[in-house]
């Protein structure tokens, strides 16, 4: 349980509940261990000779075990009577029992409080971490799955945490406390248990094993089926028009049944345990009678210190008999533990870092060197060697064919990923070298598919900018042609959008991303197909704000529409991963067969969108 043991000493960050959890489980036991020494005089009083009192039989205790004996005064308030002493016994342990009541619900109360304190600091400490993930390593494996460990995981996770601190912890120390009864009463008892304890721990560790092996595969497929549910919910329009509502469940169908097979995994080890325990157990309890019956015909042990030992033996069993399942849940929460372990070990973006300067505010020059890139299980290069240089202020448009590197290009210069040759510069400086924040701040991006969060839409625009105020949200949104749309919804800045931005069109929700950069004031515009999915009308009101605020700025923009073509300084034609050439429409049209195709291509949409309006 390493990886459990691991998340297991953050409990530790919380010494002082800690230690009041432990204090009031100690004390809960220490209740029924007295309450178990209690029936010593009852049993005696009921079962020893005629004229034993309660007093007698303190004296008597007093004279065999001096170092914990009753004191003096005590004695003499103990009644002489029989029934009464008994009632006196009995008061006392109703008495113990309230206390132990008390103080078990004191502790599962502040375990139950501990452990989501706790697993609240791990899920943020995980979801801190998935955020701050290099971009590749999201893409290679998936963000269903690091979404699977922020939430899925941790609830597991917790359910192994609350085992360990609230039923292990009481039932441990209540079986420790009723055990320590039974060995006050006949030390012997000792020798059994130690040689039944290794037996105990060689049970444990053999079904634990195949427990957590189960559990690991369970989270793994339960991953695929969390992505399997978000697919086909967050594109449920294209499912239900594509009539592939067939085809989806037949895919979550197979996930869910893989998450069965694992989970059905353990299922031997978990149903074993507990009979293999018991059994256990038993052998024991067999043994003790055994040991204890050959003492009483011996006259070394009498009948009540044998039903006293029994009777604790027997308490004790109880107690632990739970901790065997209680172990196999912590044991199943190993796994979830070591797959958040292994997300924590992800190495993470560089964030604010004293020892890089701060890049300064762009002024001259981009320049991408040598730029090469191969994305994970690939066959082919994203980028083979590029050479680039785009002066401050130019307004670039980079076109290609599908899938030939534009986008990989331009997560470059945000360093969302990194180029595994070669460098960019900004204005002279390597990007790798300064912090990574003071980059990113200069930097404003759209992108084809506008993110919106469930929030405002003064929220949405302000995002990454919490300090921004009203005017100057509002300065934004205006500046992106937004503020007139806005201005229409009920509740304006303040109107509550929808998951995924489903309450708002596609040209509304682009004009939303672009308030959102500028608000940033950034030296570097990045549009990546920004119009490639809104109206004519909407595209020009997107096109017209990108001029607007693009003056001054460096833009650079991924294109397919002749529009933002003719609308550049300078176009770059890209294909297969490299630059094949650059100039103007003017230039580019007659000698570059790449882009003379994509033009004509981009014609012939135009005519036939024509055709179909008309």
């Amino acid at each position: 349980m390493g990886p459990f043991l691991l998340f297991a000493r953050r409990l530790l960050f919380e010494p002082g509940q800690l230690s009041l959890a432990l204090f009031f489980a100690t004390i809960s036991a220490a209740g029924l261990g007295a309450g178990l020494l209690g029936l010593g005089p009852t049993l005696g009083l009921i079962l020893g000779d005629n004229g034993t009192s309660l007093p007698e039989l303190a004296r008597r205790f007093n004279e065999s075990k001096p170092f914990i004996g009753v004191p003096e005064i005590l004695i003499g308030w103990l009644p002489l009577g029989r029934f009464e002493g008994v009632l006196v016994v009995l008061g006392g342990l109703t008495l113990l029992t309230i206390v132990g009541a008390t103080a078990n619900f004191l502790h599962q109360y502040i375990s139950l409080h501990l452990c989501a304190k706790v697993i609240a600091r791990i899920r943020l400490d995980a979801f801190r971490h998935a955020i701050r993930m290099p971009l590749s390593e999201v893409v290679r494996v998936g963000p269903a799955e690091f979404s699977s460990r922020v939430i899925r995981d941790c609830a597991e996770l917790q359910s192994g945490l609350l085992a360990l601190m609230g039923r292990t912890m009481a039932q441990l120390t209540k079986g420790t406390a009723s055990l320590l009864v039974a060995i006050y009463v006949d030390w012997r008892i000792v020798v059994v248990v130690a040689i039944a304890g290794p037996v105990l721990y060689v049970i444990l560790r053999k079904t634990g094993k195949r427990i957590r092996r189960g559990t690991k595969g369970a989270l793994r497929h339960q991953a695929t089926l969390l992505r399997v549910t978000s697919e086909s919910l967050q594109g449920l329009r294209a499912i239900k028009t594509s009539t592939a509502e067939t085809s989806m469940l037949g895919r979550f169908k197979h996930a869910n049944a893989l998450v069965i097979r694992e989970q059905l995994r353990a299922r031997t080890a978990r149903s074993l345990a507990s009979p293999l325990i018991e059994t256990l157990t038993i052998l024991v309890v067999v043994g003790l009678a055994t040991l204890a019956v050959r003492e009483i015909m011996r006259g070394t042990l009498t009948f009540a210190e044998f039903l006293l030992s029994l009777g604790s033996l027997a308490v004790a069993a109880s107690s632990m008999r739970p901790l065997t399942g209680l172990v196999a849940e912590m044991q199943a929460a190993s796994a979830p533990a070591e797959r958040l372990r292994e997300l924590l070990s992800i190495e993470a973006e560089p964030q604010t870092s004293h020892d890089r300067p701060n890049l300064l505010r762009h002024q001259h020059w981009i320049r991408f060197e040598g730029v090469t890139f191969r994305y994970p299980n690939a066959d082919s290069l994203a980028l083979s060697k590029i050479d680039l240089e785009i002066r401050h202020g130019e307004h670039i448009a980079v076109v290609g064919p599908n899938g030939c590197g534009k986008t990989t290009l331009l997560s470059m210069l945000p360093r969302l990923l990194e180029p595994q040759e070669g460098r960019v510069l900004v204005d002279g400086t390597d990007i790798r070298s300064v912090n990574i924040r003071s980059l990113r701040r200069q930097i404003g991006v759209v992108t084809q598919e506008a993110v919106l969060i469930q929030g405002t839409i003064s929220q949405n625009i302000a995002l990454g900018i919490p300090c921004a105020t009203e005017s100057q949200i509002k300065e934004a949104a205006r500046r992106a042609h937004a503020d007139g749309f806005i201005q229409m919804i009920p509740g304006g800045y303040e109107a509550e959008v929808a998951e995924q931005g489903a309450s708002l069109s596609g040209g509304q929700r682009q004009r939303i991303a672009i308030a959102r950069a500028v608000l940033r004031d950034p030296a570097i515009l990045i549009l990546d197909e920004a119009t490639s999915q809104v109206d004519a009308e909407s595209e020009a009101q997107i096109s017209q704000a990108i001029a607007e605020f693009g003056r001054q700025r460096t833009v650079i923009a991924v294109a397919h529409r002749l529009s933002t073509m003719l609308a550049a300084d300078r176009i770059v034609v890209m294909n297969r991963g490299s630059i094949v050439d650059s100039g103007t429409h003017a230039e580019l049209i007659g000698r570059c067969d790449v882009y003379s195709r994509l033009v004509t291509a981009q014609l012939q949409t135009n005519e036939s969108a024509t055709t179909s309006r008309t």
